[in-house]
């Protein structure tokens, strides 16, 4: 069900938990500021999520809140993640939802890396 970014972090949202390793994750990166692990329902060969390690409902909330050195540790940890993988010269797709109208699912700022075949291109939908 899509969430209200609006409102305040919940500490129970299963990202939280596996940060607190409550629940396991297929780790593909762990460094001070990210986590990125491989998603449990893949839309793509290659589907990796990538979290901050820090409580922020989305990135409204961490381009609003995030420390100049967690912003540019989480976007160079994505980058890093995707030379890592192999994803650079192919090709790989980043997506962050924010809110109820992208259908934003967890409430804690996270990106999915899809890669591994050809994507195509975007398209807008009525």
């Amino acid at each position: 069900m899509p969430i209200d970014p609006t409102l305040p972090y919940d500490d129970q949202n299963i990202f939280a938990k596996i940060l607190r390793g409550e629940v396991p994750c297929k780790k593909v990166h762990e460094d001070d500021h990210v986590l990125a692990f491989h998603d449990i329902n893949p839309q793509a060969p290659t589907h990796v999520l990538v979290i901050p390690k820090a409580a922020f409902v989305s990135w409204d909330d961490f381009s609003a809140r995030g420390t100049d050195e967690q912003i540019a540790a989480f976007v160079r940890g994505v980058g890093e993640i995707a030379r890592m993988l192999g994803l650079v010269e192919p090709g790989y797709r980043l997506l962050a939802n924010v809110g109820l109208d992208a259908h934003q699912e967890v409430p804690h700022l996270h990106v999915h890396l899809f890669a591994g075949r050809k994507l195509g291109p975007m398209l807008m939908t009525a």
